[in-house]
């Protein structure tokens, strides 16, 4: 795992995947999984978001459980990472904030930014979105119904032809919470630690 400590390690080129991973399931590890195989990224990490005490969030799980979940989920794989970076920071977090102290971190390391078609019309009107587009190559992976034309993006701007895979974290919640087997949506591991703490990791 990768956390809040100063790196002494050469540089990498490291696709950073943000998200409250609640759970993690079969879909962002198939697409991380592409992004290191077929891509040019050294490694992919995980940066856990922590829960934001200014947001309503009555269906997000503990924080160190998601990161448990992630850490079991990538442990035999060599190019995945997770990131506790955020943990340690003042919430609400934000991504312009988590990506000046990870290079502050990690000063050698070539950072891009991983999100999906859906979001990155917003950018812009993210905190400090504009420099985040200026400063940051983004790698943009499909998502169904949101078309992005490749010859209109900006040169830091890559289109992925990821696979897409239709899986969600509420989908796996709700299923548990209704007694479904949706075994094969998560890695075993993750799925033998949820079936075993539904009941008292979900908040009700």
């Amino acid at each position: 795992m990768v956390n809040a400590q100063r790196s002494t390690f050469n540089g990498k080129k490291v696709a950073l995947y943000f998200g409250s991973f609640n759970p993690i399931h079969v879909g962002h590890l198939a697409l991380a999984n592409y992004l290191c195989e077929y891509g040019e990224m050294d490694e992919l990490w995980f940066v856990v978001s922590p829960r934001n005490p200014f947001k309503q969030q009555a269906d997000l799980m503990d924080d160190d459980f998601r990161l448990q979940l992630v850490q079991l989920a990538i442990k035999d794989y060599s190019k995945f990472q997770v990131c506790d970076v955020e943990f340690s920071m003042p919430r609400p977090s934000y991504t312009y904030h988590t990506l000046l102290k990870l290079r502050e971190l990690y000063p050698n390391y070539e950072f891009c930014l991983l999100m999906g078609a859906d979001n990155y019309p917003n950018l812009k009107s993210w905190y400090h979105g504009e420099d985040i587009l200026a400063e940051y190559p983004i790698i943009v992976y499909p998502r169904p119904g949101y078309p992005l034309p490749e010859e209109d993006l900006p040169s830091n701007v890559h289109l992925v032809n990821a696979p897409q895979f239709e899986v969600s974290s509420t989908f796996i919640r709700e299923s548990l919470a209704t007694g479904k087997d949706v075994r094969f949506f998560l890695h075993p591991d993750v799925w033998s630690v949820m079936v075993k703490n539904n009941n008292s990791s979900l908040e009700k």
